[in-house]
């Protein structure tokens, strides 16, 4: 892999921390920055419970960065060579933040950010170098969930996303390039779909919450953690394949279209959703929660490793 230099990460909440446990994890040396007063020793802390939970074949790799905290943005970025932004989900002061980014770091460094839903056409329209301002979207836990979501701006050069590519690549991630920017990217997207029809179900009387979500991970999901909908469709279709699909299930695929549910998440809607979620898993905790889908992630990409179908 080419010489990145440090790696600076600004924003070191849940997903800063997460890259930055990967980043280490890979022997990158990491320059934090945060605006909050106590984001040092958050971030310190939030790396030593995430690193036990690191895939074995990582940590069994025996290298670790440096990890330096640095509360100066532009100190933070002088010396960069990729950064990492995970900052605040409001679109001018995201604009204002890689403004700066981009003053600070050197030329040739890419800047990524981890944004869910904000344009790149829109977070580099203030930078003096705009071409080299990318999206690296992740999934949470970033140390865990390979899938990375890359894609361009107006202004952002070729070079810049090939340059992302290869380094989340070398990180064990799993890049997708969007050819288009869209709102919410592509998993999200397809997550909002699920989920509003979760909410539709719900909302209807036809399942309680609990089940609904089994519908999903006792079924459906895994297949999902295996292939994709497309992939998993064209399976349905026997060896026709999508023609095959088509021909059985045209007609049931555009009655469900029809019938599926558009709740609108007002307040009442939030509400009663809330209280029957809550209502359900009242019993477990949030942390405990996290590190069972955290240890079961590790064993689902143990049997990931080498698979020929993801």
């Amino acid at each position: 892999m080419e010489n990145f230099g440090p790696v600076t990460i600004v924003g070191t909440g849940i997903i800063g921390a997460s890259w930055t446990c990967l980043f280490l994890a890979h022997g990158l040396d990491v320059v934090a920055t945060d605006i909050r007063s106590d984001a040092e020793v958050a971030l310190r802390d939030a790396v030593e419970r995430f690193w036990p939970t690191l895939p074995e074949e990582v940590r069994k790799a025996g290298g670790r960065g440096t990890l330096r905290f640095e509360p100066d943005l532009e100190a933070a970025c002088a010396g960069a060579g990729f950064v990492q932004e995970n900052a605040i989900e409001r679109l001018e002061a995201k604009i204002e933040l890689i403004r700066r980014i981009d003053a600070a770091t050197p030329a040739g460094a890419v800047i990524s950010s981890s944004s869910s839903a904000i344009s790149v056409t829109d977070m580099q329209s203030a930078c003096a170098s705009p071409e080299r301002v990318v999206l690296g979207h992740p999934f949470n836990p970033p140390h865990l969930v390979p899938l990375v979501e890359l894609a361009g701006g107006a202004q952002t050069a070729a070079w810049a996303l090939d340059a992302a590519e290869r380094f989340y690549t070398h990180l064990g991630k799993v890049p997708i390039r969007l050819q288009k920017e869209i709102y919410g990217h592509v998993a999200n997207r397809l997550q909002a779909a699920i989920f509003r029809e979760a909410i539709h179900l719900l909302e209807s009387g036809v399942a309680s919450a609990e089940d609904i979500d089994r519908a999903v991970s006792e079924g459906p999901g895994l297949r999902w953690a295996l292939m994709g909908p497309l992939l998993t469709y064209r399976l349905a279709g026997g060896e026709r394949g999508m023609e095959g699909f088509w021909t059985m299930f045209a007609p049931m695929q555009e009655k469900l279209w029809r019938d599926l549910g558009s709740p609108s998440p007002d307040a009442d809607l939030q509400a009663r959703v809330t209280e029957a979620v809550e209502a359900c898993y009242a019993d477990r905790s949030i942390p405990a929660i996290v590190e069972e889908r955290d240890a079961r992630l590790r064993g689902i990409l143990a049997l990931k490793s080498g698979d020929p179908i993801s």
